[in-house]
């Protein structure tokens, strides 16, 4: 049975999107959703390599109360690129039962790669920057955000990022959830 979220995704000072993916796993320490064909008006590339394009699917992982959540990025053919941190304020999720879920969710400019080739990089820095200096962000949300993602780019070199529970939802696995076959 599929169980939709709806994913109100806001980026400051005035855009939001709605990503409605499918929810594959609900514990209550990790939320683990999917989304078959991810909206972009233009390619993601990092050093000249895309990492995610229109029509992507991308395994979500969303930690309740963290500053964070993590994609397991593909191409449209379903080959993996990589994880993708987007640093965020911890998502408001409201309730599990609601039909659809409705969770709420703030972009805070920074995010954090790690290609399969293992390389690991601070994305966006420059618009964090440019949002902080505007007033789009407080002194104190754009300090949070940053150490966040100075955390996750510490752990990511010391091998102690991203958590297992990343590795084990696979594209396959969510697939699988979504449609178990006869």
């Amino acid at each position: 049975m599929r169980r939709p979220v709806h994913i109100h995704y806001h980026r400051p000072p005035d855009a939001t999107r709605v990503y409605v993916q499918d929810l594959v796993l609900d514990a209550p320490d990790v939320k683990v959703s999917f989304q078959g064909d991810t909206p972009l008006d233009r390619p993601l590339v990092v050093e000249g390599r895309t990492i995610l394009e229109a029509g992507s699917p991308v395994v979500w992982f969303t930690f309740p109360s963290r500053w964070h959540d993590i994609g397991r990025f593909h191409t449209r053919d379903g080959v993996f690129t990589g994880l993708y941190a987007n640093i965020l304020t911890p998502a408001e999720l409201h309730g599990p039962h609601d039909d659809p879920a409705r969770w709420r969710t703030t972009d805070l400019f920074l995010d954090v790669w790690k290609g399969v080739d293992g390389t690991i990089r601070l994305l966006d820095e420059d618009e964090w920057r440019d949002a902080t200096n505007r007033g789009l962000l407080s002194a104190d949300v754009a300090a949070r955000a940053r150490r966040e993602a100075d955390e996750l780019l510490a752990a990511a070199r010391t091998g102690d990022w991203p958590p297992p529970v990343v590795a084990e939802w696979t594209l396959d696995r969510a697939r699988a959830v979504l449609d178990p076959g006869p």
